[in-house]
């Protein structure tokens, strides 16, 4: 795909302007991202909820600095004050959690293993975060710690001060873990199991540590209790700590690689992705990736206050859904089922919820990223094969979060762009059974199909929860099944049920009000009722939102409220 230029005037929605950019060859647009943005996190108030994420576009694993405690969704704050570990994280929001997550953490003196125990004191004057490059100070043992990102791997560089007591501690998590100290290899290998549901009982994240320090002396742990020269543990929640000498400033590298494969796999991931690169060298690729990434819209005009910003929403569009394969030796593309527990051939992604992105992410992504899209449409075939289901929100596997069947309107939508590549026969075949079945839980499936394909909506009174929310996205939904079903050439019949559910919209519509609004199963509308309530009969938001979630048919919707004059006046009452 060639370079796509495009001006903030088109993205007026988003943002007001950027900084000019004579010339787009050699610009480091990465250098205009700030992966802290978005991480002055206050939970009560849903505010923030990002993380830094040392990354490359869609990588397969991400690092972050850690300063909360294991398990925290909110696993990095811009409020805090200290780093408990460097950790691998695969977490995709705060309210799904992480998954086959571990974490290091340099160290002097004394060896420290609890979490409130060794975290270490650091500042934002001392840090540097950029999505190919971190690097923080840890003040309590006198260490810089940096960071360099491959798609499955990570290179370390740590600077220790002269001390007769450094050390290193690998930390892999609980709910199951395992660990083992290669001396002469230099050399950890282990897997955690950690998780908060979405996978099969066979679910590992298998990591292997390259070191080239000499190191004087190793030991194991477990939740608070040191095994030292034991080499090799397993249980709820182990670690490591290798101790070693260094002299003021010298640096210990760190290789870290890991699969969801096998350890095997872990290894012939460290030797694809870093080799015999050295941390300069990774780097410098993993900004020259995201550079390309980034450069494909050039920003032009504004200031420099309002590029930073533009950037750095357009790196988060660019890390997720993850990718979840793997490369064997011969460079085939393989996958660790998280629906089966199988590896099998082909592609598969995770860590995205459809809802939250079908609306600008994926059209974006469409546009943007081509090849990724086909990959990603191969992906969902995959899920489709090994569940029997489309993966409207997964982390890894399926998670009973959120509503709708929006897995229509991204299928759809790559289809008529002209994307190709896949087996849409396969996809189209899965979006009839999401028609007209629920599933195993409430996020696949249509939660009220019944109801919904019988009466045209979704009842307030019949115990299905965000009802007329489900209604507005089935609607819509089917308006993308029937645009699929007429490029796809399918009867006449099939095209014409669709397009009929497509205009169930206007059944949850209350002409009294001018507002979308729960309707019971007799055809009354709820009552009481408040067009600002959030929640009840909608998702994340009220009347006043989802009155206007009727994308397919804006005149549709300006004909029920009376014409275009009192649309335009209740829509300018929203703002």
């Amino acid at each position: 795909m060639t370079k796509t230029q495009v001006t903030l005037l088109l993205l007026l929605g988003l943002f007001c302007g950027a900084t000019r950019v004579t010339n787009a060859q050699g610009v480091d647009y990465a250098d205009q991202v700030n992966p802290l943005v978005g991480t002055d996190s206050e939970r009560m108030l849903s505010n923030g909820n990002t993380y830094p994420a040392i990354a490359l576009p869609w990588g397969m694993n991400f690092w972050t600095p850690q300063t909360g405690r294991m398990g925290d969704g909110w696993q990095y704050t811009y409020a805090a004050h200290k780093i408990v570990g460097f950790k691998q994280t695969h977490q995709p929001s705060p309210w799904i959690g992480d998954y086959g997550a571990f974490a290091i953490l340099p160290e002097t003196g004394r060896p420290r293993i609890g979490e409130e125990e060794r975290a270490s004191w650091y500042t934002h004057k001392r840090e540097t975060a950029r999505p190919y490059y971190y690097r923080a100070y840890l003040g309590d043992y006198d260490v810089w710690t940096e960071i360099a990102p491959t798609e499955r791997c990570a290179q370390f560089r740590i600077t220790y001060p002269a001390s007769d007591s450094s050390s290193l501690l690998i930390d892999a998590f609980n709910k199951g873990s395992y660990i083992k100290i290669l001396h002469g290899e230099k050399k950890i290998i282990g897997y955690c199991r950690n998780n908060q549901g979405g996978v099969p009982a066979n679910f590992h994240n298998y990591f292997v540590i390259r070191y080239d320090v000499e190191i004087t002396s190793a030991a194991t742990w477990e939740g608070s209790e040191l095994f030292p020269d034991r080499l090799e543990l397993q249980g709820d929640h182990v670690g490591a700590l290798l101790q070693f000498k260094t002299r003021r400033g010298q640096v210990v590298h760190l290789q870290i690689a890991s699969s969801f494969i096998s350890p095997e796999q872990a290894d012939i991931n460290l030797a694809r992705e870093v080799g015999r690169d050295s941390f300069e060298q990774t780097m410098t690729k993993a900004k020259t990736i995201w550079n390309e990434g980034l450069g494909k819209i050039k920003a032009e005009g504004g200031t420099e206050d309002q590029t930073v910003p533009f950037y750095t929403a357009l790196y988060r569009t660019m890390l997720f859904p993850r990718k979840f394969f793997e490369y064997d030796r011969e460079g085939r593309v393989m996958h660790y089922s998280p629906y089966n527990g199988q590896v099998l051939p082909g592609y598969l992604f995770t860590d995205n919820g459809f809802w939250d992105t079908f609306r600008a992410a994926f059209p974006l992504l469409t546009i943007m990223q081509t090849q990724l899209v086909a990959q990603i449409m191969e992906g969902l075939v995959n899920t489709y094969k090994e569940s029997g289901w489309l993966p409207e929100w997964a982390s890894p596997g399926h998670r009973d979060c959120m509503i709708g069947s929006n897995s229509a309107s991204i299928v759809a939508d790559a289809w008529l762009k002209g994307i190709r590549g896949y087996d849409i026969a396969t996809l189209y075949d899965a979006l009839l059974k999401n028609s007209d079945q629920e599933g195993p839980l409430h996020s696949v499936g249509r939660f009220g199909v019944k109801f919904y394909n019988e009466l045209g909506y979704v009842p307030y009174d019949v115990g299905v929860n965000e009802n007329a929310a489900r209604t507005l996205e089935y609607s819509y939904d089917d308006f993308a099944i029937m645009k699929l079903a007429q490029a796809l050439s399918r009867p006449a019949s099939e095209i014409k049920r669709f397009a009929g559910r497509a205009r169930n919209y206007r059944n949850v519509f209350d002409a009294s009000t001018g507002f979308m609004r729960g309707r019971n199963k007799d055809g009354s509308f709820q009552v009481p009722f408040r067009p600002d309530k959030w929640g009840d009969a909608f998702t994340e938001g009220c009347a006043w939102h989802y009155t206007w979630s009727v994308f397919h048919d804006p005149q549709g919707l300006i004909d029920l409220m009376g014409g275009r004059t009192r649309f335009i006046d209740r829509l300018d009452m929203v703002f």
